[in-house]
């Protein structure tokens, strides 16, 4: 990726006056058009939203995306849709025993609406917060209970695929444990155990950055800095690892970029939640230092291996060994290109994957790293681009926010309009979800509102 080191949030203020009103008209037809019988909106085929039973893991995007239109325009009518959705259709997230998707889902609708009371953009409500509470309480400790021991005495939330997965996705739900933690609850286990949902979000967090990121020190021969596994596989007798796996990406061995953008951001957000935490609540888990560190060293390796594998405009093809790839020259040396009839670019990684390099930015220049500016640019950078044409859906018959999404390549689920096979001119719905989420983070940097995280507003309790 080439990086105007220069480029500052208010470049894009002209842009991001033209996005919300477009990102309005598109939620709001989506809500009023879509039959909830359906299940949860997934992906665009044509251009119209369908539905893909596979785990109903979007229905808080669907809703959350309704509260941040609210919460950048400041239109009510956005709200109704959101929190009127998220009391009717999202319980059933909250007790959901069987996914690895609850920050995906219930902190994107219930702690969205709990952020916005606190920050008094909505009235405060004594019994409304308790509700929002509650449900963040019960889906932290949920999530947690979906459980894995390691032969090394850690653990982690295994996904979907069962108690020998370990997903790359799942550290964006860490969140929901954080959040839970941070509202004073815990796991009540067997004997009335009380187990810690900051540990387990910790060990989770140290999981991933072991068996999921690379670093170059030669675990296999495909170790390259900042790699990332979609999956990794343990023997669940014993729990020692056994494999790295993937179910979206081209290959194991084989970076799949969603799942690195979902590495990115999930590791960034959760240290701006540590920041706030006192020591004393982290010394349990080997103290701030240790638990920073691995955290660190992960996000900072799967930054820098996107700015290294994204062409030079920052949006990714789907996956950085897909095979089409090899016919197409020096892709990397210049801007990618959703309409070539190779291998599709994913604007989806892209979304998510800005996100982690703003809050990264951050995060270092708070700390007096210089280095800080350099990813805050490069977050700045790819908002930008997918602000703009061909990414940014204006066709109002189209119910897609952001083009050129994909959802699962190697099933061939998405849709492709030619007979190249390859699909392009679609949307992903956590795509048009997490372009709102950036685009909403650098609106409150150019208008100096609060820094946008899921926790919320908090003193720091260091």
């Amino acid at each position: 990726m080439i990086i105007d080191e220069t480029l500052a949030p208010e470049s894009l203020r002209t842009r991001l006056a033209a996005f919300w009103p477009v990102s309005g008209e598109k939620i709001a037809g989506l809500c009023r058009t879509w039959d909830p019988r359906s299940g949860s909106p997934v992906f665009t085929v044509r251009g119209r939203y369908t539905s893909k039973g596979w785990t109903e893991w979007t229905q808080g995007f669907h809703l959350g995306w309704a509260i941040l239109e609210f919460d950048a325009t400041g239109d009510e009518t956005f709200l109704r849709l959101g929190r009127d959705g998220t009391v009717a259709h999202m319980a059933s997230h909250v007790s959901h025993v069987g996914v690895h998707d609850h920050g995906f889902n219930n902190v994107s609708t219930y702690g969205n609406l709990r952020r916005l009371m606190l920050e008094g953009r909505i009235p405060h409500d004594p019994w409304e917060i308790r509700f929002y509470e509650m449900a963040l309480k019960a889906s932290g400790a949920v999530q947690a209970a979906r459980w894995s021991r390691t032969h090394e005495g850690g653990g982690y939330i295994y996904s979907f695929n069962g108690p020998q997965s370990l997903f790359s996705d799942t550290i964006r739900s860490v969140r929901a444990l954080s959040l839970a933690h941070h509202l004073g609850h815990h796991l009540m286990g067997e004997n009335d155990e009380a187990i810690s949902l900051l540990g387990r979000g910790i060990e989770h967090a140290r999981a991933t950055a072991t068996y999921n990121v690379f670093y170059g020190e030669g675990r296999d021969i495909y170790d390259v800095p900042g790699r990332v596994a979609h999956e990794s596989v343990f023997n669940v007798t014993d729990g020692r690892f056994r494999t790295s796996s993937t179910q979206q990406g081209y290959a194991p061995w084989t970076t799949w970029t969603r799942g690195l953008a979902w590495v990115m951001t999930g590791y960034a957000e959760e240290l701006e939640f540590l920041a706030v935490l006192p020591d004393s609540e982290l010394d349990p888990f080997g103290g701030r230092e240790v638990v920073e560190a691995s955290m660190l060293r992960a996000v900072v390796a799967a930054c820098d291996f996107y700015l290294r594998e994204t062409p030079t405009d920052g949006v990714p093809y789907w996956d950085t060994g897909a095979p089409g790839l090899a016919a197409m020259g020096d892709y990397l040396a210049r801007p990618a290109d959703p309409f070539n009839p190779h291998e599709p670019v994913d604007s989806s990684a892209a979304a998510i994957g800005a996100q982690g390099l703003l809050r990264l930015g951050r995060y270092l220049t708070s700390r007096g790293d210089v280095a800080g500016a350099h990813y805050t640019a490069a977050g700045l950078g790819i908002v930008g681009r997918l602000l703009e044409d061909p990414y940014l859906s204006t066709d109002s018959s189209h119910q897609g926010l952001l083009l050129h999404g994909v959802y699962h390549r190697p099933r061939g689920w998405d849709y492709t309009p030619t007979d190249s096979g390859v699909p392009f001119g679609e949307s992903v719905l956590w795509g048009d979800y997490h372009l709102v989420e950036a685009a909403l983070m650098v609106q409150r940097m150019i208008d100096g509102g609060p820094w946008y995280t899921f926790f919320g507003p908090v003193e720091d309790r260091r």
